[in-house]
């Protein structure tokens, strides 16, 4: 079993069928006693509710630490995220096979950019 930093919370996982079965292959798939799984292999039919209510549950749940994303599902679900602001779980976007990572997109990113002005940086 792999977990985040924090002793007993678990990483979660948003994304395609490969992003998800390389994740569960390393070792980060869980079942909680509510038989909730932590992760959601979004496919063509997976609605965009279903991203939304699924990203809102592990927000809430105490057992994660971290949300990892498909950039190119996070776009999906962007107002979503974009409101979230909670630092746990971390909500951290990832590239897929298909869609290479675009740090411009990235919601936590941004967020993180405008913490800091040129300034801090000399």
């Amino acid at each position: 079993m792999a977990h985040a930093a924090q002793k007993g919370k678990l990483i979660a996982v948003i994304g395609d069928e490969d992003t998800c079965t390389g994740f569960l292959l390393g070792g980060i798939g869980e079942i909680n006693k509510k038989r909730e799984p932590n992760f959601l292999v979004v496919n063509k039919n997976t609605s965009v509710m279903e991203i939304e209510e699924v990203f809102r549950n592990f927000v809430k749940r105490s057992d994660i630490a971290i949300i990892l994303i498909n950039q190119n599902v996070a776009e999906m679900i962007r107002h979503v995220i974009d409101t979230y602001t909670d630092p746990i779980p971390a909500v951290l976007e990832i590239p897929s096979k298909e869609c290479p990572y675009d740090a411009s997109k990235d919601s936590i990113l941004r967020r993180a950019k405008g913490m800091f002005t040129a300034e801090d940086f000399r």
